[in-house]
């Protein structure tokens, strides 16, 4: 039986830990969002490593804060950090919004304790980062002609234009799914032990 509404609200040792959690996986998400800026095909792909390389943080929260709210938590911090360095933009908050809302729904459906739907949630999370580059799908010539006019090298804007095809928008949404599915199996295979303990296995 899973345990009363209240006992899952979050206390204060729980916001500092997702806290921590929340900045090592900003670290990690902004490494490979500057990344992005040396070549548009790392940008497309840049949810895709994200997901790899942060199923570790996003997994070890979930063992440590089995909590209500603790995944929309984690979007919030992540998206005020993006939003004050001005990275954040209303595409990017509304696909991380949807992605930490249907995480969260995941979360509460398997009671916190599946390793399977921790998984799951991991990977709706992740898909959440494809709103920085989606716009170029959106609104193409308004958002070329902005990053232009911000000074961004014309041979990068080139490729841009010639890498937005329909095939690779549906490279930049399996990109992150596929990158979590592989980060989370790693991260599982790395703490399972501890995992065991918190009862996610």
């Amino acid at each position: 039986m899973s345990e009363p509404l209240k006992s899952r609200a979050m206390g204060g040792k729980d916001v500092i830990t997702v806290g921590i959690f929340s900045a090592i996986y900003f670290v990690i998400n902004f490494a490979f969002m500057l990344m992005g800026g040396l070549h548009p095909l790392l940008w497309i792909l840049m949810p895709g490593f994200i997901a790899l390389f942060t199923g570790i943080p996003y997994l070890m929260m979930c063992a440590k804060v089995q909590k209500i709210g603790s995944v929309l938590l984690m979007g919030l911090i992540t998206g005020l950090i993006y939003y004050v360095t001005g990275q954040f933009t209303l595409v990017i908050l509304i696909s991380f919004v949807l992605a930490c809302g249907l995480a969260e729904i995941i979360r509460i459906a398997t009671h916190y304790r599946s390793m399977t739907g921790n998984l799951i949630s991991f990977v709706l999370f992740s898909i959440g980062m494809v709103g920085s580059p989606l716009p170029i799908w959106l609104m193409r010539e308004d958002f070329l002609r902005q990053i232009t006019e911000q000074g961004m090298p014309t041979d990068y804007i080139n490729t841009l234009r010639a890498l937005s095809s329909n095939g690779m928008l549906v490279v930049l949404f399996l990109a992150p799914i596929v990158g979590a599915i592989i980060g989370g199996l790693i991260a599982r295979l790395m703490f399972r032990k501890h995992f065991e303990k918190a009862g996610l296995v």
